[in-house]
């Protein structure tokens, strides 16, 4: 019992460390949207994705606009907490006509 200790709990870890990359994702592809949305009212798409993401997936935040008008947001994963951050970024892009609800 003793011996699977370990196991168990870096098992545990690569579970909660996939499950924030997944929050990530989930997380940029609503700054996506959130910019896609400023940008076609002519805002500035930058600062509505910052106001999408909580305060720990703001730094290392890149935002541009790519081809066709999209906005594509690009955060990084955190590792454990959210303080520290792995070198894995995540994207998602989005597209809004200018004039749609």
């Amino acid at each position: 019992m003793l011996a699977a200790l370990p196991f168990v709990l870096l098992v545990g870890i690569v579970i909660w460390q996939l499950v924030l990359a997944g929050h990530a994702m989930w997380m940029c592809a609503d700054a996506a949207r959130v910019a896609a949305r400023a940008d076609a009212v002519g805002e500035d798409a930058e600062r509505a994705a910052r106001s999408a993401l909580p305060e720990g997936l703001e730094s290392g935040m890149e935002v541009e606009r790519a081809d066709g008008g999209a906005v594509e947001v690009r955060i990084l994963v955190p590792f454990l907490l959210h303080r520290w951050q792995t070198p894995i970024p995540v994207a998602a892009s989005a597209h809004l006509e200018p004039g749609s609800p």
